[in-house]
């Protein structure tokens, strides 16, 4: 993985970009006070979210790495319920190397995933809530069948009531900024991204693109809510391997760390 943007003082001999460096071009802004949101996906050339209904189809070693790194520096991930069910989400996991990376910058073991689920859809024997060490937050609303919120909170998540007949995503964050939860690494879907975006809530994307054409047919990384007008982004870095390019956009007048 090389990096092409910003150029480096070596000029154009440039060497891998080594772990050290991923931490310090992905780090979170310093000194937060309240949540800085993240968006993190994988596309198609095309912009197509997914393969047969899976990332897996448009991942990449390297994607896969900068995914694993936005959740050792995050205090929460934040996904939508479909996502989350679609992709097999279970609990983040202890890897050595995010152990030490998240003592090493003082951030908690694991951080917790919070689900955005208007219907509180999410089984509560699924891997996201029996096999986990930390309990997912799930957000969700008064409408949802109060049988469904019960049914989580008896197996272990922390059920969060945030609108009345959809998730009020301000109120979300207003929430996690409460719990001193302000690194937010939002993993999707196209929904919960195409919501975020209708309500500004977001200050960085890092999108990975695919040397692939899905056509049509398939979903794209925003699908649902329209905003009203259009999000001017700055371009922070660019990585490539293999044809794959791994893009940072941070909102403009967002500070860079």
């Amino acid at each position: 993985m090389y990096t092409l943007w910003p150029i480096p003082p070596e000029g154009d001999d440039r060497p891998p970009v080594t772990d050290a460096e991923l931490e310090r071009i992905y780090a979170y802004p310093d000194d937060l006070h309240e949540p800085w949101v993240q968006v993190n996906f994988v596309s198609s050339a095309d912009g197509a979210a997914a393969v047969d209904g899976r990332s897996e189809g448009l991942s990449h070693p390297a994607d896969k790495q900068i995914f694993a790194l936005g959740r050792d520096l995050a205090d929460v991930i934040l996904v939508g319920a479909g996502t989350a069910l679609a992709e097999g989400y279970a609990g983040v996991r202890r890897r050595t190397k995010r152990t030490e990376r998240r003592q090493r910058l003082g951030l908690a073991g694991l951080p917790p995933i919070a689900v955005v689920s208007g219907r509180c859809s999410v089984p509560p024997d699924a891997p996201l809530v029996a096999d986990t060490e930390v309990p997912p937050i799930v957000f969700t609303t008064e409408a949802a069948p109060a049988e469904r919120k019960h049914a989580l909170s008896d197996a272990g998540a922390d059920v969060v009531v945030a609108g009345d007949g959809t998730v009020h995503l301000p109120s979300v964050l207003q929430e996690l900024g409460e719990r001193g939860l302000l690194r937010v690494n939002c993993e999707g879907g196209p929904r919960l991204f195409a919501s975020m975006l209708a309500d500004d809530l977001v200050d960085q994307l890092c999108l990975t693109v695919a040397p692939l054409l899905a056509g049509a047919g398939a979903e794209r990384i925003v699908a649902g809510a329209v905003a009203e007008t259009p999000v001017p982004l700055e371009l922070a870095s660019v990585l490539q391997v293999d044809g794959f390019l791994m893009v940072r956009y941070r909102k403009q007048g967002r500070s860079q760390p």
